[in-house]
């Protein structure tokens, strides 16, 4: 599959070879929003067999019943690396799409259960801005608290993001049973059919069970690759994790009748950060009131009246090594595929840092931050090339 589509979305610079689209600085990339891109994926897969995009890998394009299997953090270029340990991925069709911006798990799945890029749907990071109880607070997505705590009270989840999912469809979701209920599983799955799994060995049996019942596309979900690459890095665990994670492809496949396709993608990548992730140095901080987004694409909220000033600051701090954007420039740069409302504007800081190497930047009022080895969100192709391969 090529990358040929380059979005409908225009970022202001022509597409790279292959279809995508060079980023605002050397080494980045941005989304191929309208073409080749997570946030159209299921609808080109719920689409009738003939109206399908070009894009799709072959199979792909006329099946009459498609399985759509999500591997959280499996990046094409890390599956590249260890195409040994996947023998099952690497007999499938297909190839790279790009994934959404910020290349965050909250971003990238409700892009793709919504089919929107993130300036419509509004999940526009893994921590954005809300209203709470004591003014302007920090949601973190996956958890859906903030510093007050649970959320849901004063963020519901319906009217933060109130699109339904999947076009309104109830399209069989296959995932950990604990997220049912969750705000985020409320956020960017209401109206979806939760079916939960406690083992990974269940998942082949409630898919086919699913296929057997006439449903026409079902979605899975499976995390265990983004969990070790963030504990542990890349190396002999997160290697023993793609291998189990191709068996489980591997199980699937074999669970299903061969008239069903089975589609294989992931919500983003991942890069190899370690120590190299740091506190956003003092003269930068001291500008802020607070911080959103994460360390790969770190937004900066300026003090009342001090925006200038921040992105004056950041600039001189970081601007060697980073994209150092206003919001203006992130929104005409067309990270975030559209323009968005102003509620979802309210969400963005004042400044973003996107990191040009394999590092990342760090709230100092987050020491919880630091643990993590690898890590995602920012504009790389380690993070915002993913597969999407098909048996």
């Amino acid at each position: 599959m090529d990358i040929d589509q380059a979005g409908s979305r225009p970022t202001g610079q022509p597409p790279l070879a292959g279809g995508l689209r060079p980023g605002p600085l050397p080494g980045l990339i941005l989304p191929s929003y309208g073409g080749a891109c997570l946030e159209g994926l299921a609808p080109a897969l719920m689409a009738a067999p003939g109206a399908r995009p070009p894009w799709l890998p072959s199979h792909l394009r006329t099946a009459e019943q498609v399985v759509l299997l999500v591997l959280d953090g499996l990046g094409w270029l890390q599956l590249q690396e260890r195409k040994a340990l996947a023998a099952v991925l690497g007999s499938f069709e297909g190839g790279p799409m790009t994934t959404v911006a910020p290349s965050t798990t909250a971003t990238a799945l409700s892009s793709l259960a919504l089919g929107m890029p993130p300036a419509l749907h509004g999940i526009v990071g893994y921590k954005f801005v809300v209203s709470g109880p004591t003014g302007e607070e920090v949601l973190n997505v996956l958890r859906w608290s903030t510093s007050s705590g649970d959320a849901r009270g004063f963020a519901r989840p319906a009217e933060l993001q109130p699109a339904l999912a999947f076009g309104g469809r109830a399209v069989p979701v296959v995932s950990r049973g604990d997220f049912a209920g969750s705000g985020f599983t409320q956020a960017h799955q209401r109206g979806a059919r939760e079916v939960g799994w406690t083992v990974p060995s269940s998942v082949p049996v409630l898919v086919r069970g699913l296929v057997d019942e006439g449903e026409q596309f079902v979605y899975a979900y499976y995390d265990g690759i983004d969990k070790v690459a963030h504990a542990a890095g890349f190396g002999p665990l997160y290697d023993a994790e793609v291998a189990a994670a191709d068996r489980l492809v591997g199980d699937l496949l074999s669970a299903l009748p061969e008239r069903v396709a089975l589609a294989v993608t992931a919500d983003h990548g991942q890069v190899l950060v370690g120590t190299r992730a740091a506190p956003v140095v003092p003269e930068v901080a001291a500008l802020c009131k607070f911080m959103s987004g994460e360390g790969r694409f770190r937004w900066l909220h300026a003090l009342p009246g001090r925006v200038g000033e921040l992105l004056e600051a950041a600039r001189g701090a970081y601007g060697g090594r980073a994209w150092v954007a206003s919001r203006q420039d992130v929104l005409a740069a067309g990270v975030l595929g559209g323009e968005p409302s102003v509620t979802v504007l309210a969400r963005l800081g004042d400044v973003a840092l996107v990191p040009l190497g394999e590092e990342g930047f760090l709230d100092p009022r987050d020491p919880g931050d630091a643990r993590l080895v690898c890590r995602h969100g920012g504009l790389s192709p380690g993070e915002m090339l993913v597969p999407l391969l098909c048996s």
